[in-house]
């Protein structure tokens, strides 16, 4: 069995594995981030989500190393794309012209621009990144993760790592119950947390809905013969719980509303949804592309079973099914979908494998809403960023021990199991350094989407902008503490400690205050 030591080790090369892997870059520590899929990025590319942002991303409400990513994006279009002249001195391209983001890409492009920025560090050695690497087991002592092993998906073999410090930056929160590191699962009781809006028990099944993205062209013309998905009828008559009528529908249910949502393909009856997440608009480009689009849409969230803490045999199920319902949901569109014209079916429609790096158009891993969360030293509840829990206030009130910030709605998607979904009103929030830190284990700092939020502020916490603070706060305080020889709790406590820390953030380019703006 293969074995190395470093200084830091990142879990998961998603959006926050990357920002930490990019905040390290520059400390001379020595780095090796570990990612289970052929790509980096997660939900920015090898999950297929074009960035959920807030409106004010352009200028301020991130960090500096997040918006560098973002031109870095546009400059790629730029430099090695055949756009038209207009879209190349358009300072604020957005490539596929999706109305999601101010920025839709080909996910493709967000891996190239992300491997770019750690090329010179890997030149020097300083920073590994262990593709199609999946942790198996942890070796704890007390308080402290001392290793962890991988298996290496592509021959089998198995390697450990010994770190100093670990960041989680795995999309479900891998390496928690691995090294029985205390976390959530599932939404909390309002008993527990105050929460207005939590139900009367807790739930443990009840975590969000994942969805895996299939990406998809309209060229009228093209050869490719639909055919029938496996288990296809299955799912053209599947009703998630609650729903008066099928999934594969231009209808959605809002279930908080008790209302119906009319939807269309490209706009018309009801809102396009073709143009939602649309990482290619013809008019940008010169060489005659047809426009293409990411389908993360309500007709193929997956409400038929859970990934995470539940047996191995409902977790496949669950994933087999997940594929079968996007697949299914393109073959509707392609054969059943009604059309305003009355007649049924697009068959300009065809899966479009060269955005997906995968042979049908299925992106290489599932869109992870949430996962397990740790029980962290602070713990993000509704009323501390909800705008109904804080009437006539225009930002969230503020945290203690502040270190980024950001901002999307309450924008949780209905359960695994078909729980009812919430979307509220949220107010642009800062994000606590408590919230990182475990209550119990010393080197271990969240750097994703499993930090102490509740189920209810997960859905205003996994989107893009926030989860590349989180890593990038989580690479910064790693970097403080190891050069200090200090731990995480150190600094979080004491006063001078986080003085410092907070000076380092601002130097960086971290913001973590807003000034004066409105609710979500």
């Amino acid at each position: 069995m293969a074995g190395m030591r470093c200084d830091v080790l990142i879990v998961g090369g998603g959006v926050g594995g990357c920002a930490a892997a990019q905040a390290l870059a520059v400390s001379g520590l020595t780095v090796v981030m570990t990612e289970p899929t052929a790509w980096i990025g997660g939900q920015l590319t090898n999950q297929m989500v074009p960035p959920d942002e807030h409106p004010w991303i352009e200028t301020h409400g991130s960090s500096l190393r997040y918006r560098t990513f973002r031109e870095s994006i546009r400059d790629y279009y730029r430099a090695h794309e055949a756009l038209t002249l207009e879209a190349r001195r358009n300072r604020i391209l957005n490539p596929g012209g999706g109305w999601v983001s101010r920025l839709c890409f080909a996910p493709e492009i967000g891996v190239k621009v992300l491997e770019e920025s750690f090329r010179a560090t890997l030149v020097t050695g300083r920073l590994k990144i262990l593709k199609q690497h999946v942790p198996l087991a942890a070796d704890v002592a007390g308080d402290e993760v001392k290793a962890v092993t991988f298996r290496n998906e592509s021959d089998g073999s198995e390697s450990t790592i010994e770190p100093r410090i670990i960041l989680e930056a795995s999309e479900v929160g891998d390496l928690l119950p691995l090294a029985g590191i205390e976390y959530r699962i599932g939404s909390e009781a309002r008993a527990e947390t105050g929460e207005p809006q939590a139900g009367e028990f807790a739930d443990s099944t009840n975590v969000q809905s994942f969805t895996w993205v299939i990406a998809v062209a309209s060229e009228p013309g093209h050869t490719q013969d639909p055919s029938e998905p496996e288990n296809y009828r299955k799912w053209k008559e599947f009703a998630p719980v609650e729903w008066p009528f099928p999934q594969l529908d231009w209808r959605y249910y809002d279930r908080r509303e008790r209302t119906e949502r009319p939807f269309d393909l490209y706009g018309g009856p009801g809102l396009g949804l073709f143009s939602y997440r649309q990482v290619v608009w013809p008019e940008h480009f010169t060489d005659n592309r047809p426009p293409a689009s990411l389908v993360n849409w309500p007709q193929n969230d997956f409400q038929g079973g859970g990934i995470v803490d539940v047996p191995d045999e409902e977790k496949v199920a669950s994933l087999n099914g997940a594929r079968e319902l996007s697949l299914s949901l393109l073959y509707w569109l392609q054969t059943d979908a009604p059309r305003p014209d009355g007649g049924v079916g697009f068959p300009e429609l065809r899966a479009a494998p060269e955005f997906s790096g995968t042979p049908d158009g299925l992106a290489m891993a599932p869109y992870i809403r949430e996962g397990r969360r740790i029980r962290a030293r602070h713990t993000i509840r509704e009323q501390d960023v909800s705008a109904d829990a804080n009437p006539g206030l225009v930002s969230a009130p503020p945290m203690p021990r502040a270190v980024g910030i950001g901002a999307y709605r309450i924008d949780l998607h209905p359960g695994a199991q078909g729980q009812p979904g919430l979307d509220a009103s949220c107010l642009p929030f800062q994000i606590p350094l408590g919230a990182l830190l475990p209550e119990r284990v010393t080197n271990v700092i969240a750097a994703g989407k499993c930090l102490g939020t509740t189920h209810i502020t997960n859905g205003c916490y996994r989107l893009h902008p926030v989860e590349w603070v989180i890593g990038e706060v989580a690479g910064l305080l790693a970097a403080q503490c190891l050069k200090g020889n200090l731990t995480p709790g150190q600094v979080y406590e004491d006063d001078i400690l986080f003085g410092e820390f907070e000076d380092r953030l601002r130097r960086e380019g971290v913001e973590f205050a807003w000034p004066t703006l409105r609710a979500l």
